[in-house]
């Protein structure tokens, strides 16, 4: 059983309809000992980094994804929800994150005149690491909508990346934990496939390379 983390600032019903598709079982909640319950967990996030960790915060949600990635349960955080994995985030200030990635959030640069921020539509997936996340998938386009990307990161955990003005990690993960900074329940058939991947993880069907 899948749960959804609805904390207040995901897309839960994209999301929800993606799992629907794939007839995988989920619920949506906010209270930790429900979540506990799950087999494996996925962070939706769209909005501020900041607002999004005080609701964490609020709601325990931040020690709780600890424990439960520490348990071995495996994690996805999507969007911005991929965002709140790493250790810090510079998004109108300097704010501190789950630290279940190491890795910083920081605004992507605009190093060319024709480059617009956000980086919005349909971008090609490189593959760049070995991961049951990955299994029987071809390298692809997915749809984006972030002005912000993982940097100082272990290049080890770049699982796949995007090219926008320079390389754009877009798949992450170590372990149990994964991130996706694109939309995979908006990226047709490419996208529906990492999530079924991801739930095939859950379910055991894979190992994590």
């Amino acid at each position: 059983m899948i749960g959804i983390i609805d904390y207040g600032m995901g897309n839960l019903f994209s999301v929800s309809k993606a799992l629907e598709r794939l007839d995988i079982p989920y619920f949506l909640s906010d209270c930790p000992e429900e979540l506990g319950k799950a087999d494996g967990l996925i962070l939706p996030g769209v909005g501020a980094f900041r607002d999004a960790m005080k609701l964490l915060k609020e709601k325990k949600l931040d020690q709780f994804l600890q424990n439960f990635t520490d348990e071995g349960k495996p994690l996805l955080g999507i969007c911005l929800g991929m965002q709140l994995l790493f250790e810090k985030s510079e998004e109108n200030g300097v704010w501190q994150g789950l630290s279940l990635l190491k890795g910083r959030i920081t605004k992507i640069p605009r190093k060319e005149e024709q480059l617009k921020i956000p980086h919005m539509g349909w971008n090609e997936l490189t593959f760049s690491h070995d991961s049951a996340l990955l299994d029987d998938l071809k390298e692809g386009y997915v749809y984006f909508v972030h002005s912000y990307y993982a940097s100082e990161m272990n290049q080890e955990d770049r699982i796949a990346v995007t090219f926008y003005g320079e390389e754009i990690p877009a798949v992450v993960g170590r372990g149990n934990i994964f991130g996706m900074q694109f939309h995979p329940e908006k990226s047709s058939e490419l996208g529906i496939g990492l999530l079924q991947n991801f739930t095939n993880i859950v379910k055991g069907l894979e190992t994590i390379k």
